[in-house]
């Protein structure tokens, strides 16, 4: 075991541990902790603090680091240790032969704590090796339950999406129609109207077609926006079901996103060569989808909005 004495010299601390462990000189190794300091008028004095450790002591305190070290590391290296153990061991059998029978005792215990500290060592390894051997085997076991859990029900969304069809409340179309119909005789114009529904979302359009429909388009189909928006809030004002009522005039929308396709590719293409970032005029939600859907393949361009409805614009710039 390793002891702390303290003294007035050196040579004192030293004498004292020897005297405690019954140990002569050169059976020890000892290390200073604090130098004596004889101080001035009785200030900073110090007495002298050693360390001291039987040389052959040093193996018990190996064996001591090595059970507390190795039941962290057991996995990757515990053969190891345990080879090492016996190596130590071997030369510490060669050794006891020239020892004097006090010395033999004391190797002795030495060997028999080294023996308990191996074995301690192997059980910490089985244990650590079950119980990691435990949780992988748990781990596995959850996985494969959230795998198969997330296959089956992707299995039954996808069946589901398959057979889905949307049934649409015809009274919200006869209330959209009826709406429309009045503003048209007020603009007193004549418009012919088309009823298309569209099973996978249940997104209802009406087409309109007539002589002089511009009027009802506006600058950048801003006026169409306006007339589609309140036709929604008049149909959907007393059901729970909402439908997506889409209102197109001569096939307007359909022409406005392959002209915004074109626009956006255009654009990328001087944004490619110029390297600086190009700011679109303001457009409605539906508009700046179709923009960022144009541009959501090229590896070279990448496209954000900025600001707030309903000024809210899309920019196009390099990716980073």
């Amino acid at each position: 075991m390793n002891v702390e004495s303290v003294g007035k010299t050196v040579e004192e601390a030293l004498e004292a541990a020897l005297k405690e462990l019954n140990l002569k000189k050169e059976e020890v190794d000892y290390t200073v902790l604090v130098e004596p300091k004889k101080g001035f008028l009785g200030f900073g004095k110090k007495e002298a603090k050693i360390l001291v450790t039987p040389k052959v002591e040093k193996i018990s305190v190996e064996a001591e680091k090595t059970e507390e070290t190795v039941k962290d590391k057991i996995i990757s290296f515990g053969e190891k240790t345990v080879d090492t153990a016996g190596s130590v061991l071997h030369r510490v059998g060669e050794k006891a032969d020239e020892l004097d029978e006090k010395q033999k005792l004391f190797n002795s215990k030495v060997k028999e704590k080294w023996n308990d500290a191996v074995d301690s060592v192997k059980d910490s390894g089985d244990r650590v090796k079950n119980a990691v051997n435990e949780k992988v085997e748990t781990a596995n076991a959850v996985t494969d339950a959230v795998k198969n859990t997330l296959l089956e029900r992707r299995s039954k969304r996808v069946a589901s999406e398959v057979t889905k069809e949307f049934v649409v409340d015809n009274a919200v179309i006869e209330e959209a129609k009826e709406f429309l119909a009045k503003i048209f005789k007020a603009m007193k114009i004549e418009v012919v109207m088309e009823k298309f529904i569209n099973k996978k979302d249940g997104c209802v359009i009406l087409k309109l077609h007539g002589d002089d429909m511009g009027i009802l388009i506006g600058k950048h189909g801003q006026t169409l926006d306006s007339l589609q928006y309140l036709t929604n809030l008049v149909a959907n004002k007393n059901t729970e079901n909402r439908v997506h009522i889409v209102i197109d005039v001569e096939n307007y929308r359909e022409r406005r996103a392959e002209t915004l396709t074109r626009l956006a590719k255009r654009l990328a293409d001087k944004v490619k060569k110029s390297g600086e970032r190009i700011v679109l005029e303001p457009m409605n939600p539906h508009e700046r989808k179709i923009i960022h859907t144009a541009l959501q393949n090229d590896n070279k361009i990448t496209t954000l909005s900025e600001g707030s409805e309903p000024y809210r614009k899309v920019v196009i710039e390099l990716k980073k």
